[in-house]
């Protein structure tokens, strides 16, 4: 109890500290966001809040005895990312060190599995991890979505009893809400490569170790986590088809589209949390259940995902239209 207590504690304060350093005239313009073309901010911004939000997740996991496991390929991740916003790397080189780092945990992790589910496992920790990359293009999102999906998580393990992941869960939750306080619309930081990368990292890590100790089914953090998965993925799939070059950055993506259309970040970003505080609901309010309330609930669930999709798609057809 004391762990779950003062873990979350620790990353807050690590973070808040090392935020006030980046922050700092000294520190603040040395890594910078330039707008471009598929910017969706028009003024340079410091992209190093992910180091912040890294130094309090692995301080405090180390504190409390987290698995190496988890906060060693994430911490992996990030030294990766830092030098790829501090350097761009080919895309190619990017995706093989994800799947290397992916491929260590899920070996590890599930150790005598056949290895059909380990290489599933693999490719879903390393879709998470990118995909939240792909999805940190707004203020407030991707630091919503940690807060949220993450809280989520926390509370599926511990009504499964395992307090030790619980604990990890409310150490990056802990770590993003003070990043959060910096990023919400207007932002004055983004977390960058080196902070989503290993969130989404996490996210697919922690996720495959609940499905493996029995404390929830395959669905579960891909629910809690739908925001950020249907996007990112009902997007690479409308790319692929189009013939798009799907590793380049772009703004076809539902919140891009949405800011596009007029919305503000703002907007946007409390809609988002709406959406993440309901799926999450969703995703707990089915894990006890039996399986056909299970599939009742989570299809209702996924038609009003649909729906609401297809307003965005409709909208941005409209406005695309002949005036």
């Amino acid at each position: 109890m004391t762990a779950f207590l003062l873990g979350p504690v620790l990353a807050y304060v690590i973070a808040a500290l090392a935020l006030a350093v980046l922050l700092s005239p000294a520190v603040r313009d040395r890594l910078l966001d330039q707008p471009n073309a598929r910017s969706l901010h028009a003024v340079p911004v410091p992209r190093s809040g992910g180091i912040a939000i890294m130094v309090g997740i692995v301080t405090a996991a180390i504190a409390v005895g987290a698995p190496p496991l988890l906060w060693g390929g994430a911490l992996a991740l990030a030294a990766l990312s830092l030098v790829d916003d501090w350097r761009t790397l080919p895309s190619g080189w990017r995706l093989i060190a994800h799947l290397i780092v992916a491929a260590v945990f899920a070996r590890h992790c599930l150790g005598r599995a056949d290895p059909v589910s380990v290489i599933v496992a693999a490719i879903g920790i390393a879709w998470m991890a990118n995909l939240y990359n792909f999805m940190d293009g707004a203020d407030g999102l991707a630091s919503g979505m940690t807060v949220f999906g993450f809280a989520f998580l926390g509370f599926g393990a511990t009504s499964g009893g395992d307090m030790g992941l619980a604990t990890l869960c409310l150490v990056i939750v802990a770590a993003a809400l003070a990043f959060h306080y910096h990023n919400f619309p207007p932002a004055r930081i983004f977390m960058g490569d080196a902070g989503s990368v290993p969130l989404g990292f996490l996210a697919g890590a922690i996720g495959v170790t609940g499905w493996r100790d029995g404390l929830w089914p395959w669905w579960f953090p891909w629910v809690v986590f739908a925001p950020f998965t249907v996007d990112a993925s009902v997007t690479l799939a409308r790319r692929a088809l189009r013939r798009e070059r799907i590793w380049q950055a772009h703004r076809s993506h539902y919140y891009q589209r949405l800011i596009l259309g007029g919305w503000t970040h703002r907007r946007t970003a409390l809609t988002e949390y709406a959406l993440m505080l309901g799926t999450g609901a969703l995703a707990l309010a089915c894990l006890r259940q039996p399986a056909p309330v299970q599939g009742l609930l989570l299809g209702a669930g996924a038609v009003v995902y649909a729906c609401l999709m297809i307003l965005v798609d409709v909208r941005g057809a409209r406005d695309a239209g002949p005036r």
